[in-house]
């Protein structure tokens, strides 16, 4: 009953697309849309439950759950499990982006926020997700979404949405390419994975006896020594126990600020947004798998850029946010990174010409998750919004092993980081495959369908 439907650009273009006799077909008959039911379950301690994941944190490079439920108490728990290479589509806010289910999501519970899509066949399961991606037929979903201020969209939305109906030999080439996409995925994962675990093992566990949430104490000469650090959270036992840890691991200690060129972030500038502009990524766009870039920035030329636009091999923290989300995280810039234009909100960490540490390593030392996040989350300051400035970043330690043992560390991290770009980057292109065979079924182009 929404008026604003009837006037989107996606309902126009489905009009177009029934109008054909032939050439499309239902959703529904390629492929089979599902939701588990509203999730009742009850929140338990991290040792004692089951981690769950909302919507929009499944499509984040590395998962961080911020609940854990009792599987005993959550109902119809089975279901709300995600089977490698399922087709997912966010149904409630920003309805319509789509995803495949990786490694990273496994043995998670997953919000029912999210419509499982399963495809009839393997056949049918590459070109599916590639369509569901492309721009237009996003734009028919949208054009199906109801409700006042969050939006939702529903299976049987789902089920009549006309699909394309391919050729085979069409449909074979997009099964090829998503299950590319997914072995990039689950390898830089499991790469990442055993890169902290040997780190881990070389410099051992943090011992940390205190709670930051039942209370700790710190000395006095702590709170009042260089820089007067008056927040809690600088002290917090974490921090201090992953400090120790390093320090006592190995003789050879150094800091960030002697091992690369500069650590900063840029100034704010006057943002205005254009089609004809550069792709602009925010803070939380670095840490997500091929997201979804709706601005472009008309404002920054020519030496304007310098600052905001990144080289390959430089680390990006998010440094503005809340503590429990994205701040403090470590990204290895690629290749895909350098076109774009990265929000202030990132601080940036830039190797030396002739570097004197390999950048993979140092990612793995700086974002490992209990060795490295805690002391950089230590040194954030504000209360509504922290901040984390460039100097809490130069101060940090970094311990020294032999060249074999950080060559392999710096191998694993920058291999991920690379695979990960490739997927984006093919992920992006099946997209706009999908969406030119779209195209060209509408001008009266029927030479890539079924016969």
């Amino acid at each position: 009953m929404e008026a604003e439907n009837f006037l989107a650009s996606g309902f126009g273009t489905r009009l177009a697309i029934e109008a054909r006799s032939a050439g499309w077909s239902p959703l529904s008959t390629v492929a089979r849309t599902w939701q588990p039911s509203r999730l009742k379950g009850i929140q338990v301690s991290r040792e004692f439950g089951t981690p769950f994941l909302a919507a929009t944190q499944v499509f984040d490079v590395r998962p961080v759950p911020r609940k854990w439920l009792s599987l005993n108490r959550t109902d119809s728990h089975a279901e709300r499990f995600v089977a490698p290479r399922t087709i997912l589509v966010t149904c409630s806010g920003s309805v319509g982006r789509a995803t495949l289910a990786d490694a990273s999501i496994a043995n998670i519970l997953i919000s029912h926020d999210l419509l499982r899509v399963d495809a009839v066949d393997e056949s049918w399961w590459g070109w599916t997700y590639a369509y569901l991606r492309a721009p237009t037929v996003r734009a028919m979903m949208k054009a199906a979404q109801y409700g006042h201020i969050i939006k939702h969209l529903e299976t049987h939305h789902m089920d009549a949405l006309p699909i394309l109906r391919l050729s085979a030999l069409h449909r074979s080439k997009f099964v090829t390419d998503a299950k590319a996409i997914i072995s990039a995925r689950d390898r830089a994962h499991a790469l990442e994975l055993n890169a902290e675990e040997e780190l881990l093992r070389a410099i051992g566990a943090p011992v940390c006896e205190e709670s930051a949430l039942s209370g700790f104490t710190t000395r006095a000469s702590a709170i009042f020594g260089r820089g007067r650090r008056l927040e809690g959270n600088f002290h917090n036992p974490k921090a201090r126990a992953a400090e120790a840890a390093i320090r006592a691991a190995t003789r050879k200690i150094e800091i960030v600020d002697d091992l690369v060129e500069r650590v900063f972030v840029p100034g704010r500038f006057k943002h205005v947004y254009g089609d004809e502009g550069v792709p602009y990524l925010d803070s939380a766009q670095i840490l997500e798998v091929a997201p979804d870039i709706d601005k472009r920035v008309l404002s920054l030329k020519g030496e304007k850029k310098a600052g905001y636009v990144v080289d390959a091999g430089t680390l990006l923290i998010p440094c503005s946010g809340q503590l429990h989300g994205i701040v403090g995280s470590v990204v290895l810039a690629t290749e895909w990174h350098e076109s774009k234009v990265l929000t202030n909100h990132i601080l940036r960490v830039v190797p030396k010409k002739k570097p004197c540490i390999r950048i993979g390593y140092l990612q793995a030392v700086l974002g490992h998750p209990t060795l490295g996040r805690p002391r950089i989350l230590k040194g954030a300051f504000g209360s509504s919004v922290p901040e984390i400035g460039p100097e809490d970043i130069k101060s940090l330690t970094v311990p020294r092993f032999d060249v074999r043992f950080e060559d392999a560390i710096a191998d694993a991290m920058e291999e991920a980081a690379n695979l990960r770009a490739q997927a984006d980057e093919a992920e992006e292109q099946v997209a706009s495959e999908a969406e030119d065979f779209l195209q060209r079924f509408l001008s009266g182009d029927r030479s890539h369908l079924e016969a």
